[in-house]
């Protein structure tokens, strides 16, 4: 099994013994709670809670890293995100950031490392699961890709891109299977 498989193995196997709470317990509730039309609201404001990471400067270094990924810069944006992650290990959406920036360079075995760092950290980061599962379709494994977007959709129900995906590897499953 190589290195990526056993890692994907185990974030996909592990069950979360706790969260960071700090008011997100009710946050996530109300999202499995909220209809369709509410749920944009929460999960927003659970974005605002993963990105503060308590220090001014950190935060800077993790919206300079997303400004460099949005502007198609995953070199500049790994930089500034690696600082991040080094003055702040415990700060799970800088491990996150970084993944994308890691994916968004073409380096799936560094983005799934991250990811398993920020799942330990914050193991209902439901946009960690999505990642994950974006690289498993890329690497050509539907199941695990299939059963990490499933875990990412159970923490967020409303998630329109996450059912879709489900429901788009569940049938190109059955069809393999038919």
């Amino acid at each position: 099994m190589t290195r990526i498989a056993l890692i994907f193995a185990l974030l996909l196997a592990a069950t979360p013994l706790r969260a960071q709470s700090s008011g997100l317990d009710d946050l996530f509730e109300a999202l499995r709670q909220s209809d369709s039309s509410g749920w944009q609201e929460i999960e927003d404001r659970i974005w605002d809670n993963w990105s503060q990471s308590g220090s001014a400067a950190m935060d800077l270094l993790l919206e300079r890293g997303r400004e460099a990924i949005g502007a198609g810069e995953p070199v500049a944006a790994i930089e500034h995100l690696t600082a991040l992650v080094e003055n702040a290990p415990d700060f799970a959406e800088g491990w996150n950031a970084r993944a994308t920036a890691y994916f968004n360079a073409d380096l799936y075995g560094p983005a799934v490392a991250d990811i398993a760092r920020a799942l330990t950290l914050e193991p209902r980061h439901f946009a960690a699961l999505a990642g994950l599962g974006r690289i498993f379709e890329d690497t050509g494994d539907t199941r695990r890709a299939l059963e990490a977007y499933r875990k990412a959709a159970a923490i967020h129900p409303r998630r329109p891109d996450l059912r879709e995906a489900v429901e788009r590897l569940e049938a190109e499953l059955q069809g393999e299977s038919a």
